[in-house]
């Protein structure tokens, strides 16, 4: 069998259930800066928020509509145009994986997928 057209990870969910996954992930990743998880979810979860950060860093409202569609909840993508994006020096590569062992139930290879430039969010 080919894998033409078979695009991205399916991280043994539902479409619905994946995409709600990733929105998930990148509303607390923009809340705390730094989360862990497993690494097929952090590597999906990289290029996904690279593009909103993006778009945040050009920081019109068409761009403030696109990213509140793509995370959760409102109050992360104030926080990521507000807070994140006019602290960002960068032109890409904003985030950062780690590998962090494995985990102790099942021996799932963990990440803990962060900013690269988190030390100047905080102050």
């Amino acid at each position: 069998m080919h894998r033409h057209g078979y695009k991205g990870r399916k991280l043994g969910r539902e479409r619905d259930q994946r995409r709600s996954l990733i929105k998930v992930l990148s509303s607390q990743l923009i809340e705390n800066y730094s989360i862990r998880t497993t690494l097929p979810k952090a590597k999906e979860l990289r290029p996904y928020l690279e593009k909103l950060v993006t778009k945040a860093r050009k920081g019109d409202l068409a761009n403030r509509r696109l990213v509140i569609a793509k995370v959760s909840t409102k109050a992360s993508a104030h926080h990521l145009f507000d807070v994140i994006a006019p602290k960002l020096k960068r032109e890409s590569g904003y985030l950062r994986i780690q590998k962090d062992g494995f985990r102790r139930g099942d021996n799932a290879a963990m990440a803990i997928i962060e900013f690269v430039d988190k030390e100047e969010f905080k102050a």
